[in-house]
Formats: structure tokens, C-alpha cells, sequence
């Protein structure tokens, strides 16, 4: 019985040698093709995972970028105007990218003093502490409004937390919940006011001191005051009191707090100096005053 041999055992050693050839060869194809495939994958799932990556990073931009929000009620000029008893002028919000709407007219009788304040501005304090005693009996007694701007140019000055965009903020939140509590809140800034170069008045001081004011709606103030809720508009009207024009006034844009304004003209006089002040508000309206009882004396008042 003649036993069969395998294939090769019949092939020449050529014919061994090129058919060993042959075999690696096809192995080197079939290696280059599932090298290809693996690749392809590879590709296929860095890419899907780039576009992934991609619509988060989108998604984090889209989601912290947002649109610029409403001015605060009672601010559509960008300030809230105090009248008789300390009672806030009510108005509608500015809308964004909107232009202030001033004031309505006081009465003939009645003084229109406004100014344009940073809470971190130290002269700003100065005519506070000097004048606030004797602006206190005028609007109490309806001889004339004040209306309050606050803007916020002292950022740099509170070593990184944007004290004057934040106290500026509280402010707008107190305009917008409690306005008629305004006044006093005002005045708690003043009274607690930060040294130019520290990092002012913690949140939570800013809304404590909204409790000290006796401000309605201190839960919705508190939480507006740690949302910074109305931080662009503090941005949007500080850029649209420092590139002017400032209505209803001669003064063209506001050039360094405290920016004063009586019956539409600016104060030149000393922010140190309460007779000084008064005197240029008895000036502003003449002898319109003379027969009232609530006349602006060249005196300062001593109690509030």
C-alpha cells in the first residue's frame, strides 16, 4: 500500500520557496487590510468623540453667556428718584440696549437734585457725611427730590471682587423689591463704606445691612444680591453715564463721582462744604422759596 504525501511533498524546492512567498504574501495583505479597518475605526471614534467634546464646550458657552437682563424697577432714568417721606418714584424697567427715560418734571417748586455715585468712591462719601443731613430734611419735607445714580467705575479698587458693580447691584435690587426702603439703604452704604483697595463689603454684609435698612422682600433682595441679578445693567449704565450725554442737564458725561447735578446744572462747588451746597441749591430756584417753610437754608441742618 502506497501511502499519500501532502501537496508539497510533490512540489519542486522552487516551486516550495515560490508558494511560501505566495502565502506570506497574502498574509501581509490580509494584515494591511485589518490595519486599515482598525485605523478607520480608530478615526471614526477620536471623531465622534471631538464632536462630543465639541457641543459640550458649546453648550458651557451657550449656557454662561447670557443675554443682558431688564434694569431694575423703578430705575427706567438708571436711577430711582426719592420724593416727600422718602417714597420712591415707581417705574417700569429698562429694558436692554433701551435708553433711560428721565425723570417727569418736579414741580416748580420743588428742587431736582440728582447725583451720579460709586458705594467705593471715598469723596463720594465725603459728600454724603457733609450733606446728607440737610438733603434728609429737604426731601422729607417735599422741598425737593433726590435721585440716586449709582454706577460702578472703582472695580479695580477692591483687589478682584468688583466691589463697585456689586454694592452698585445691591442697590438695584433694593430699587427693585423695596424702593421705598432705597433711601436708607443708601445711606447704610455710605455709613459702612469699604477703604478704596480692601475687598469691600462681603455679599452677605450687603444683605445684612439690606435687614438693617428694614427693606420689604429681604429673601428675594439676599438672593438677588448673590445672583448679581442685575450686573449687566450696572455695566450698561455705567457706560451710558460715563459716554454722556446725561439728560435733562448741562453736564455732557459723567468724568468722576460724585457728579452732581442741581435743577439741571452741575455743582461746582465743594463736596466738604454743607454751606457751599446749599447754597447752590437756594440759588437754583431763586426766590421760589421765600415764602416756604420748607426753604433749603445756607445752614446745614443738624438733624436729619
Amino acid at each position: 500500500m502506497t501511502n499519500g504525501g501532502s501537496g508539497d511533498d510533490r512540489l519542486s524546492k522552487n516551486e516550495r520557496r515560490e508558494a511560501a512567498r505566495e502565502k506570506a504574501r497574502i498574509l501581509r495583505e490580509e494584515q494591511k487590510k485589518k490595519d486599515r479597518r482598525n485605523k478607520f475605526f480608530l478615526q471614526g471614534g477620536l471623531a465622534v468623540v471631538l464632536l462630543a467634546i465639541v457641543a459640550i464646550i458649546g453648550l458651557v458657552i451657550i449656557n454662561g453667556v447670557k443675554p443682558p437682563s431688564p434694569g431694575p424697577l423703578n430705575m427706567l432714568s438708571d436711577g430711582i428718584k426719592i420724593g416727600k417721606s422718602f417714597k420712591a418714584v415707581p417705574t417700569a424697567a429698562l429694558q436692554p440696549d433701551a435708553s433711560p427715560v428721565p425723570s417727569a418734571t418736579n414741580a416748580s417748586d420743588v428742587v431736582d437734585i440728582k447725583v451720579y455715585l460709586d458705594y467705593q468712591c471715598p469723596i463720594c462719601g465725603t459728600f454724603e457725611s457733609t450733606n446728607i443731613a440737610q438733603i434728609t430734611t429737604w426731601v422729607n419735607s417735599g422741598a425737593a427730590t433726590y435721585e440716586i445714580h449709582p454706577i460702578a467705575i472703582l472695580d479695580a479698587q477692591s483687589l478682584g471682587t468688583k466691589y463697585s458693580t456689586r454694592s452698585a447691584n445691591a442697590a438695584a435690587c433694593v430699587a427693585n423689591y423695596s424702593p421705598n426702603s432705597f433711601f436708607d439703604y443708601s445711606a447704610q452704604l455710605f455709613a459702612n463704606q469699604p477703604a478704596e483697595r480692601t475687598g469691600g463689603l462681603t455679599d452677605a454684609k450687603l444683605a445684612s445691612l439690606a435687614k438693617s435698612a428694614k427693606v420689604a422682600k429681604l429673601d428675594s433682595i439676599t438672593s438677588c444680591i448673590k445672583d448679581q441679578t442685575f450686573k449687566s445693567w450696572v455695566t450698561a449704565a455705567t457706560t451710558r453715564a460715563t459716554t454722556g450725554p446725561i439728560p435733562d442737564s448741562n453736564v455732557k458725561k459723567v468724568e468722576g463721582t460724585p457728579t452732581v447735578v442741581i435743577n439741571g446744572k452741575k455743582y461746582l462747588g465743594a463736596v466738604n462744604d454743607a454751606s457751599a451746597f446749599a447754597a447752590a441749591v437756594v440759588q437754583a430756584v431763586g426766590d421760589r422759596f421765600s415764602s416756604s417753610s420748607a426753604t433749603p437754608s445756607p445752614s446745614p441742618s443738624t438733624t436729619p
